[in-house]
């Protein structure tokens, strides 16, 4: 106190005294008994607010309830350029407590209970940004993901195109037949991503197959009202951690390349199962109330028919697919799944196919290219190579479009066509694509150009000579004596 009589600041004799700044004011206000009731706090530096804030910024609020304090601040500044920009926590306070005493009701969320046995969620969520790479190449999937409202039970299935009825089909009945029973509702969204692009007839075909799959499983289908992300909540909270956790999985394994579909498919079955192995216990009681599941899983699948073209191939939603030159001119009824297509003729399956995706930024139509279905014929017409419009996707490795690259800029169009078609019948005719595709890479490396004749040699396989069997004639009488029994030599 003597230091303030003297006329230092509160700041100032707090700090030579060796006290707080708080410390300094409480004792400059006197000491209070803790019974008696303290005045109320005065405000100790000058409003920095005060000539804005019921002028300007109170008006602003109100008219636009939403406003973020940045804006505010930043409007003000335009105003008011002698304002300064460290009043900013000043004014996201003050705008807090604002609303709190004058701004509009806000949505309430209302928790709910979840009796066991009662609801199942749907949905899909985006794991592109994962980076996983599958057999070279950069996945671009999507997950579907069920969850059981009561017990947390999950189970995910990666879907390699977007949002579908057969997305949604296969990966709800493997979701169901791993927990062993169906709950009493099934609850999705809108599925709007899966209608997109539809026509009427389409989406209420898509809509009949939808309730049709509910009711196979004995399930009541509902859904939340467009727009509303939190009423399937239950699921799209989870998204977040599930793929931070699968993140983290991807991390501690030290490496995102598989080598395959189903080894990453593997490895998202290992995910959910460690995360069911903790909620053992309440999935266990959830299990015990759930309906009994039908024998028979149903369709999962979209059907349609194709024509079979001259160029030995069918369009089917974008995507040119090759089938071998024999089928030209049948029709052929196609089962079209998420990741593959199964073809029959007739009755029966002629071919499994890997379902393909065109590329809808571009508008450009995507090609499913088998060269084992097109290698009899390209090798009576080799120069039909050099401007096939599926010519990229007819290399099944990299190293064969690198050495037509090489041929074609040391050979003549003609010579560079033959000799790469030839080697594609190389690799059909004695199924050497992955070896021949290596010895490719070494030649090319080193500068030098394949050699067919050396390449034929050295695959070809060794010719053996057939043994020579000798079948020696049995004498007829020897079945006569089959039947005689002598019955002393038997006792």
């Amino acid at each position: 106190m003597t230091l303030r009589i003297e006329g230092a600041t509160p700041q100032q004799a707090a700090a030579r005294s060796g006290f707080s700044t708080a410390t300094g004011y409480r004792l400059e206000q006197g000491s209070y008994l803790p019974a008696v009731e303290r005045p109320l706090r005065q405000r100790r530096r000058p409003d920095p607010l005060e000539a804005v804030w019921d002028a300007e910024v109170v008006p602003m609020l109100a008219a636009a309830p939403g406003l973020r304090a940045v804006a505010v601040l930043e409007e003000l500044g335009r105003r008011h350029p002698e304002l300064d920009p460290g009043i900013r926590r000043t004014l996201e306070r003050r705008i807090k407590l604002w609303r709190g005493l004058h701004g509009p009701d806000q949505e309430v969320m209302f928790r709910q209970t979840h009796p066991p046995g009662e609801q199942g969620l749907s949905d899909f969520t985006d794991l592109a940004d994962l980076g996983v790479i599958v057999a070279g190449g950069v996945l671009d999937h999507i997950l579907y993901h069920f969850r059981l409202a009561h017990s947390g039970f999950e189970h995910g299935h990666v879907i390699l195109g977007g949002e579908s009825y057969s997305a949604l089909a296969v990966g709800l009945q493997n979701a169901l037949f791993a927990l062993g029973g169906a709950p009493l509702q099934h609850r999705t969204d809108s599925l709007s991503a899966a209608f997109r692009n539809l026509d009427h007839d389409a989406i209420e075909d898509l809509t009949t197959r939808y309730a049709n799959l509910c009711a196979h499983f004995d399930m009541t289908p509902t859904r939340n009202n467009t727009g509303v992300a939190h009423e399937n909540g239950t699921i799209e909270s989870s998204h977040g951690h599930t793929k931070k956790t699968i993140a983290d999985a991807l991390l501690l394994r030290g490496s995102r390349a598989f080598e395959n579909l189903t080894a990453y498919r593997q490895f998202i079955d290992e995910h959910f199962a460690r995360h069911n192995a903790r909620r053992s216990k309440a999935i266990s009681i959830e299990r015990a109330t759930l309906r009994p599941l039908p024998n028979d899983r149903t369709i999962d699948y979209e059907e349609t028919l194709v024509g079979v073209t001259s160029s030995s191939g069918f369009v089917l939603r974008k995507v040119f697919y090759t089938v071998p030159a024999r089928m030209i001119g049948q029709r052929l009824r196609v089962r079209l799944y998420d990741d593959r297509l199964e073809c029959f003729l007739g009755g029966s399956r002629v071919l499994t196919l890997a379902r393909g995706r065109a590329d809808h930024a571009n508008g450009k139509h995507g090609h499913v290219i088998d060269y084992h279905h097109v290698i009899h014929a390209l090798r009576r017409k080799p120069a039909a190579l050099r401007n096939l419009v599926y010519r990229d996707q007819l290399f099944p490795r990299p190293a064969y479009a690198r050495a037509y690259e090489a041929l074609a800029k040391r050979r003549s169009d003609k010579a560079a066509c033959k000799i790469t078609v030839e080697l594609l019948g190389l690799a059909h005719d004695f199924a050497c694509e992955a070896e021949l595709a290596r010895v490719l890479e070494i030649e090319l490396d080193a500068g030098r150009l394949p050699s067919l004749d050396l390449l034929r040699e050295r695959f070809r396989p060794a010719s053996t000579s057939m043994p020579m069997v000798v079948i020696e004639a049995v004498s007829l009488g020897l079945y006569d004596e089959l039947g005689t029994i002598n019955r002393g030599d038997a006792a």
